[in-house]
């Protein structure tokens, strides 16, 4: 019955009740006996509608997640390279001011686990991307030690604007200091891009992924047809990591 009623409730909240809302002017237009528009409307309405449903945006978005796996074993690696996401500026953490969105906060605490069992420095990277948000490598510095790593384990790269840069300026700061195998952790669905920019500056890295979003198995229930915003986000996500990885690898 839970499940009924939130399935309901999907088609009276955003984006569902926009579809029920272009369905009706299309059934307007067919009223009105314009049927080339009532049937462009109703297509592309129905297009929009599989976007926003968890079973297709989770299909597109596991298909990223699938590209690479954290490796079985403990890697051999020298330095874990943590890519940050994300960072408000005045917002009150547990310690201090300023506070790490949801994927670079998934990102830091696998990377955390990794320092502990392999005993190896962290390289955060990861700048202040707007004049709003917050320093992300002074942030993950400060969160990192509250959980114990010690101050001469923590290096930063704190001016990098995307992923192109986060490769391009960590690459220079483990070259300088003679590092020559990364262990990289950032989120699944952006590691085949991570792994192109970091091949670019010839750098072979071990990926770790981790932050994942969908289940490795899909399981079909007829709640995945119902629209959702976030569904959305998820097809949205995969276009536009598809479409930057492309731009990466065979233009920039």
């Amino acid at each position: 019955m839970i499940e009924f009623l939130k399935f309901g409730a999907s088609w009276v909240l955003p984006p569902g009740i926009f579809f029920l809302m272009f369905l009706f002017l299309a059934y307007c237009c067919k009223k009105r006996r314009q049927t080339r528009l009532a049937i462009a409307i109703t297509f592309v309405t129905f297009l929009f509608y599989l976007a926003s449903t968890s079973y297709v945006g989770g299909m597109l978005i596991g298909s990223l997640e699938d590209k690479y796996d954290p490796p079985e074993n403990l890697p051999s690696a020298d330095i874990i390279v943590v890519l940050g996401g994300g960072a408000t500026s005045d917002t009150k953490d547990v310690v201090g001011t300023g506070t790490l969105c949801s994927i670079p906060a998934n990102r830091l605490l696998t990377a955390v686990r990794l320092q502990k069992k392999l005993g190896i420095p962290i390289l955060v990277s990861g700048g202040q991307i707007h004049a709003d948000s917050g320093k992300e490598a002074d942030i993950a510095r400060r969160i990192l030690k509250e959980l114990g790593v010690s101050e001469d384990m923590i290096l930063l790269e704190n001016k990098s604007l995307n992923t192109t840069q986060n490769a391009q300026y960590s690459y220079n700061l483990l070259k300088s200091r003679g590092y020559s195998k990364p262990l990289v952790v950032t989120s699944a669905f952006h590691m085949e891009r991570t792994v192109a920019n970091f091949k670019k500056m010839g750098v072979d890295i071990v990926p770790y992924p981790c932050d994942y979003m969908v289940n490795k198995e899909q399981v079909f229930h007829y709640n995945k047809l119902a629209p959702s915003s976030q569904a959305l986000e998820f097809t949205a996500l995969y276009f536009q990591e598809n479409l930057r990885t492309f731009v990466t690898k065979y233009i920039e």
